[in-house]
């Protein structure tokens, strides 16, 4: 069994103190977190292997598809931020995973949601680095689902 992880990885950890596994998620986050695209470039992997499943983007194949969820968000107006806690670190030669959980603050055009996301993330080892290939997220909520899915869209939330 997997040692239950509660610290939250929030980006701005001091990535010298991190083991490269941790110091690779604590990449994602700094880079989620600062609305940074050339971070979140480089902790992804730049190759059509990459694959991602959330709530925003449904499911994307390729990193330059994976890119566009991510500039859309870092060109809106909300205010947000997440961390990842409650995980556990599976380490296996080349590849890694975490899996756990979100909880974040997302505000946008006076609506404030407060997050709750099942995360899993998949890194891969290439030329050295620490790259994700795989993430997928769900918010179990439908109702926190439906109203994040709107204030990100600017609709109405379905009644």
């Amino acid at each position: 069994m997997q040692r239950l992880e509660q610290t939250p990885v929030t980006g701005r950890e001091d990535k010298a103190g991190l083991s490269p596994e941790l110091a690779a998620l604590s990449g994602f986050y700094e880079a989620l977190n600062g609305r940074d695209i050339e971070k979140m470039a480089l902790n992804w992997l730049q190759s059509d292997e990459a694959a991602m499943d959330n709530p925003l983007g449904g499911i994307k194949r390729g990193w330059e598809e994976i890119k566009s969820v991510y500039q859309r968000l870092f060109a809106s107006p909300s205010e947000y931020w997440f961390e990842f806690y409650d995980y556990t670190l599976h380490l296996d030669g080349n590849v890694f995973y975490v899996v756990g959980r979100e909880r974040g603050e997302f505000k946008m055009a006076g609506t404030v949601l407060t997050m709750a996301i099942r995360t899993t993330r998949i890194f891969t080892l290439r030329d050295g680095r620490w790259q994700q290939v795989h993430h997928h997220g769900s918010i179990e909520d439908p109702d926190l689902l439906a109203r994040y899915q709107a204030a990100v869209t600017g609709s109405a939330p379905p009644r």
